[in-house]
Order: structure tokens, then sequence, then C-alpha cells
């Protein structure tokens, strides 16, 4: 699925109408859209046939608290990283017994933050087949960043659900991906698959 495969309300709907038809249950964890996500997924008539629900983990304590993201990862490379996106996206899916989590976290701005500049942010979605992460580098006020990364998040969930990522990939494997495997990281700007991201 391309770039401008859609607005974010689109992309919900086609989030929601593959997860039902699939039998598949959604949930999502959020740090800098605050809800967006969830909202938008929710926006949609039907949704509560996907939808398990979502969690707001803003701080960085509770990321490790309810989403079970590990300390040790918080306190060596802060809430602003890949894996930790990939931990959120995973955590949620079980804390909420749902088949397939997404996640965001970055930086809305409009100033750096966690030794990032406004704009950074990452974007997650885990299931049994494992995780697929994108890095993104969006332009343009605190709003502008929020929506953007609300709509690559469903971007990316659209895509998971229309081809599940394969090989497994969980938390905490992102380094051996980035050395190379299908599921890097991807560099700021473009997904795993090397999708560009960045608006």
């Amino acid at each position: 699925m391309s770039r401008d495969a859609g607005g974010a309300e689109d992309l919900a709907r086609r989030c929601v109408g593959a997860a039902v038809a699939q039998g598949t249950t959604l949930a999502v964890a959020e740090s800098l859209t605050a809800g967006l996500v969830c909202a938008r997924l929710a926006d949609v008539p039907g949704a509560s046939g996907a939808l398990r629900g979502g969690v707001v983990a803003y701080a960085t304590d509770l990321k490790r608290a309810l989403l079970d993201v590990p300390a040790d990862l918080l306190e060596r490379e802060g809430p602003v990283h890949p894996d930790v996106a990939t931990a959120m996206a995973d955590g949620v899916r079980r804390l909420l017994g749902a088949d397939v989590g997404v996640a965001t976290t970055g930086v809305a701005g409009p100033g750096p933050a966690d030794g990032h500049p406004a704009g950074t942010a990452f974007a997650a979605v885990a299931g049994p087949w494992g995780a697929r992460v994108v890095a993104l580098d969006v332009p343009g006020d605190r709003a502008a960043v929020r929506a953007a990364v609300t709509r690559e998040a469903l971007l990316l969930l659209a895509d998971a659900l229309a081809t599940p990522p394969a090989p497994s990939l969980t938390a905490g494997d992102t380094q051996q991906a980035e050395e190379g495997g299908p599921f890097r990281a991807g560099s700021r700007g473009e997904d795993v698959g090397g999708r560009e991201t960045s608006p």
C-alpha cells in the first residue's frame, strides 16, 4: 500500500474492515498521538467488531508499568526508539487480549525532547507473526506532527492486515534486524520494507 493510499479516515475504515473480515482483534498504545489512532478506528461504524481498546501511555514510567516496556531499554534509549514502539505494540495486544497491537511514540514538538528533534517518531505493529516498525521524520507544527504520525500508524496497520509480516520479529530483536535482516527499523522516513513514510 502506497503513501497516497488515503487519509486517516479512509485508512481506519480499511483497517476495521480487514480486521472484521479476518476475525482479528486490535489494540492501540499511544504516546505522542494521545488517543488519536484509537479514536480514528472507533469512528468507523462496526469498530466494536475488531477494536478491543487503547492505552495512552504518555509518561515514560507508564510505558513500563502498563505496557511492559523493559525498564533497561527505557533507561538506555529513552522513550523515543524503535524498540520501545515495538514493545508498546506487543505489550498492548497482550494487555488487552488482542491479536494485533499498533503503537506510536515520538516528539510532537514544538521543541526537542529526550534528545530528539520535534517530528521524530516511530510507529509499530505487532501480532502473532512478529512485528514491524517505521521511523518517521515529520515536518510541521505540533498538530501536524501528531496528525501525520496517526495516519502513518494506520497505514502501517492496514499494510500488516493486508500482508502480515514474516519472518517473526519481537521486541528486543530490532538490533539484529538493523544489521541487515528484512525487518530492520528503517532509516528516518522509511519503513522496514523501504516505503517512504515522511510526508
